[in-house]
């Protein structure tokens, strides 16, 4: 089969014009960027036709390194529908090029169910990683001036929170100091970058439901603490409005084509495993006021994209998904099912049928939420009939509905199947109000505990000494509202990636918390997981080159 890049090159593009006239978007309304991609004003958000869409969220089992395929499934979704009649329309987000260039590849799907144009979208695409990356780091610089202009006044910063920010994984600057040399180098001071994906103002950008919105979130940033332990905000340094016009291009979601010219809305990124994994709130109502069924997805496993997915997205916009897709794959099952890692392609029924503990998990947690499930058996090319079948009838066995996805190989073809499930489970049994995980009121440490216990099953957590010391100044803020973000690994239900499967009875140690009040979420880090990754061995970058004019390596 040809690579994805191959496919790209040779798909069918139609200008973005016609995509757009597909679902009535109003085409003097389109800001184009070349032929094939257009931001499209959020301005045109319809909450009537919102309430009249069908939201569908595609989220997956535990993954294995390589991942489960859950855009790819999601673009075969929508392809699917598209083939059997129905007006769909996608809502992604947009890939960082940290993972790109590292190990996992891009995230534009794969095959012949893709987003176009690939290497756009996986690069540079309309600048909104960029913007993003400005907006903090601009933060930043506007932070260590007003310290070093205000200290003579006697200002200074008992405690920064504020770090930097960059789209590419680099361990070296987990931890770093600044300042040095001179005086007029500024205030030495320690300091270090997360990646962009996991920036505070992702998450604003993300949440935001206007430009009034953004620069309200904007405004109440929390920097740090003064001298005089005061909460220290980016309203204080009278910049927000600087920061929103940085971002004023970057709030306008982007309109792509798939391989089969079905439209898209491909905007924000933030990783599931250390941000809240969702697409921005904007993206996913312009697609809902343009498509009967929208496709969205939850980055990583259902107890990391989908918790948050409801949780926190959900929670704060009012969205509801009429179904949920669990994409399962044999590979992921027969890892969690003990099969080493390097056996895990071939036919192995005994491990296939010890990992579904780890998919009925997930879907007691989904269900738990209140939503309908249907399981997607996402097929690659070394699975077998016998195989597939064991799933299906364990499937059945549950009462829950399944269906081979084979959009990889196939296109809107091979999802037919999926789609027409969908179809029929949401006009016969559509998911009631969502149920949450945890409520409003419950303080910090009763959310994170609900969730883990409740959706990852542990017995208890442990709140280290740097953890409750934050827990006590998020109570004197006022902040216990604030929904919680759980950073934690995304290999499993716990905070140690190596135990596979379900694991049960294990104690869950929370680090440390991030308070983010321009996003509006307490973030809980978990474990080992660090909010800057660093580069594998032999990275993607290896890979990629122009040879004869064209990009080759991206996946």
């Amino acid at each position: 089969m040809k690579t994805d890049i191959e496919i790209a090159r040779e798909a069918h593009l139609e200008p973005i014009e016609k995509v757009a006239a597909q679902v009535n978007i109003p085409l003097d309304q389109l800001e184009l960027h070349g032929n094939y991609i257009a931001k499209v004003p959020y301005k045109l958000i319809d909450e009537e036709k919102i309430a009249k869409s069908n939201l569908i969220l595609v989220t997956a089992i535990t993954p294995t390194k390589a991942g489960i395929g859950k855009t790819t499934v999601s673009i075969g979704l929508a392809l699917g529908l598209s083939k059997i009649g129905k007006k769909a329309v996608l809502a992604l987000r947009e890939p960082s090029l940290g993972p790109c260039f590292g190990m996992k590849g891009g995230a534009a799907g794969g095959g012949y169910a893709q987003v176009l144009p690939m290497d756009k979208i996986n690069l540079h695409f309309t600048g909104d990683f960029h913007a993003i990356t400005s907006a903090h780091n601009m933060i930043s610089a506007l932070l260590d001036n007003y310290i070093y202009q205000h200290q003579e006044e006697g200002f200074g910063m008992k405690e920064i929170l504020w770090k930097r920010v960059l789209d590419v994984n680099d361990r070296a600057l987990r931890y770093i100091v600044t300042g040095l040399g001179p005086k007029t180098n500024g205030v030495t001071l320690e300091s270090g970058f997360d990646i962009t994906p996991a920036s505070e103002i992702m998450a604003i950008l993300c949440l935001s439901k206007d430009e009034d919105d953004l620069r309200r979130r904007i405004e109440n940033i929390l920097l740090g603490i003064t001298l005089e332990g005061k909460p220290f905000t980016v309203k204080d340094m009278g910049v927000a409005g600087a920061i929103t016009v940085l971002l004023r291009d970057a709030i306008n979601p982007n309109l792509v084509q798939t391989t089969e010219n079905t439209p898209a809305f491909v905007h924000g990124g933030p990783f599931a495993n250390i941000a809240h994994g969702c697409n921005t709130v904007i993206a996913t109502k312009t697609a809902m006021s343009f498509g009967d069924y929208v496709i969205t997805e939850a980055g990583f496993g259902a107890d990391l994209g989908a918790e948050k997915f409801y949780d926190i997205k959900c929670r704060k916009s009012g969205l509801s998904p009429k179904l949920t897709v669990l994409v399962a794959t044999t590979q992921g099952l027969k890892m969690h099912g003990g099969v080493p890692q390097d056996g895990i392609k071939l036919p192995n029924a005994e491990g296939l049928i010890e990992g579904f503990k780890n998919m009925d998990k997930h879907i007691q947690n989904l269900q738990s939420f209140g939503q309908t499930v249907v399981v997607c058996f996402n097929r690659y090319a070394f699975d077998t009939d016998e195989e597939m079948e064991i799933v299906r009838k364990h499937c059945a066995e549950l009462g829950v509905g399944f269906a081979i996805n084979n959009a990889f190989c196939e296109g809107g073809s091979g999802a037919v199947e999926l789609a027409e499930l969908v179809v029929k489970t949401i006009a016969e049994k559509p998911s009631p109000a969502l149920t949450f995980a945890y409520n409003d009121e419950d303080s910090i440490e009763e959310k994170v505990e609900k969730v883990a216990t409740k959706v990852y099953g542990a017995k208890k957590v442990i709140f280290m000494a740097a953890a409750k010391k934050k827990l006590q100044r998020i109570k004197d803020l006022g902040l216990e509202s604030y929904p919680v973000c759980i950073a934690k690994t995304q290999y499993s239900f716990s905070d140690d990636q190596k135990k596979y499967g379900v694991p049960t009875g294990f104690d869950f140690t929370i680090r440390d918390f991030v308070i983010n009040t321009g996003s509006e979420m307490i973030v809980a880090i978990a474990g080992e997981i660090m909010r800057m990754p660093g580069l594998p061995k032999s990275p993607q970058a290896e890979r990629i080159d122009i040879v004869n004019g064209e990009i080759e390596g991206l996946s």
